[in-house]
């Protein structure tokens, strides 16, 4: 795993040990980050179970203004530490141990709205449904009016979520990853 442009263009970075995670490839990455182009400066994000960090460092690397990540696991959360630093990003930068749901339901007080949402939690488990449904409940708390939230999941997981303010409006398979891309409703849209 490396990182693919901008300032920190060429960084390799550490997996997180064990198998635990499932870094997204360098392939799907460039991908993503060829589709958000010049949308990601200054984009606040949130990579929700940020594993390795390697979706939100990219961020970064290309010119956001802000990554928080989250992650419950001691070894990606102390991963992630160390690839920011690797990649001299961690001034932009805010890592929190503790479970996606958890945040969700309690988030800091000061906590703005993001950009963009990234969401890539372990497989087969549904919880990428969860997160979405989640945070589509209380949009205004965690998404900017025209923020992205994109899920990464294996093809197999898909399926249609009845949601009152998101609406997928993309969906691009790369390989064993499927990313769908969710927006917030336009007024009046049903």
């Amino acid at each position: 795993m490396r990182v693919i442009s901008g300032t920190a263009k060429g960084k390799k970075l550490k997996a997180v040990p064990g198998d635990t995670t499932r870094p997204i490839t360098d392939r799907t990455k460039e991908s993503l980050f060829n589709i958000l182009s010049n949308w990601i400066i200054e984009a606040r994000v949130l990579d929700l179970f940020g594993g390795t960090g390697a979706v939100g460092i990219e961020a970064l690397s290309r010119g956001a203004a802000h990554v928080t990540f989250i992650d419950k696991s001691q070894a990606a959360t102390r991963t992630i530490g160390e690839n920011l630093r690797a990649t001299a990003l961690s001034t932009h930068a805010f890592v929190k141990r503790v479970d996606a749901f958890k945040f969700l339901k309690q988030p800091p007080q000061n906590l703005q709205p993001f950009d963009l949402i990234y969401i890539a939690p372990p497989q087969y488990k549904d919880m990428w449904a969860e997160a979405i449904q989640f945070i589509d409940q209380q949009l205004e708390r965690w998404l900017l009016p025209n923020g992205v939230i994109i899920a990464q999941i294996h093809p197999v997981e898909y399926q249609e979520l009845a949601l009152q303010n998101l609406t997928l409006y993309d969906n691009r398979k790369y390989g064993s990853t499927l990313l769908c891309f969710y927006e917030q409703l336009e007024k009046g849209e049903v």
